[in-house]
Order: structure tokens, then sequence, then C-alpha cells
């Protein structure tokens, strides 16, 4: 796809969208290009500068303030968890399987696993995901 200004001989300037520059050739030769504010047929190209994806050097993240950023969204996610989940306690991995296949009522929920029980459910479909670490507790 590509993206030309346009004019038309009344000066009404807008965009429009071709799926190649011969698509542009084509429908213009035609006559199927025409204005949307006075439908005038008489219609050309604007001089565009090209965008050029990559171009531009970006500047290297503050590995500070990206690690200040992660710390604060990891603190977030597990502040939501507890104050929303249920709190299971060690019998996480036995209620996990027991909420995926049905014998428990399905809720959201936390705990502590294992990482053979963690392994275990993974093997077996159950969706787990780790709960980040206590920023608190992290010193």
């Amino acid at each position: 796809m590509i993206r030309y200004a346009l004019h038309c001989d009344d000066g009404h300037a807008f965009e429009a969208w071709f799926g190649s520059s011969s698509d542009w050739d084509d429908q213009s030769a035609r006559g199927l290009v025409e204005c949307p504010f006075c439908a005038s047929k008489q219609v050309s190209k604007q001089i565009m500068a090209p965008a050029v994806a990559g171009t531009k050097k970006a500047a290297a993240p503050d590995p500070t303030a990206l690690r200040s950023m992660m710390m604060r969204a990891a603190k977030e996610v597990r502040s939501h968890v507890e104050a929303n989940f249920d709190y299971v306690g060690d019998a996480f991995a036995r209620e996990a399987r027991d909420i995926h296949e049905g014998r428990s009522e399905k809720r959201e929920i936390y705990g502590e696993a294992t990482p053979a029980e963690v392994r275990k459910l993974k093997d077996d479909g159950v969706p787990v995901a780790p709960l980040p670490p206590d920023p608190a507790k992290a010193h």
C-alpha cells in the first residue's frame, strides 16, 4: 500500500491509498480518482517526502529507569493478585488442578508450588504463571 498526497485543480488537498504506484497511474488515467470535496477528476500528486522506517537511531534506554519501571509493574501485578485472588498456600497445585478439571469452583487463586509441581501442571495443560516476587522481601 502506498499513500499519496493529492490535490485537485480547484486547490483542494487530500490523501488517498493505492495498492501500488501503478494502481495510481491506472486509476488516474481512467478518470477513477476524484476530489472528495468537489468531485473534480483533475487530480494530481503533490510532492511528498518518503516515510522510511528505521532510519533514526534511537537512544539507548536508561537501565535504571527501565528497572524502576519493571519493579513498579511487578509490584502492581502482585498487589492486584493479592487483592483479588484467593490465597491457597501450599495447596496451590492440587487446587489449580481441581479447578482445571471441574472438581472445584472456578476462581482465581495464588499460592505456593514446587518447581516439579509447576512443571507437571504445565505438562497437563493447567494454566499457571509465576507471581512476581514481593519487592519488599527481595532486598
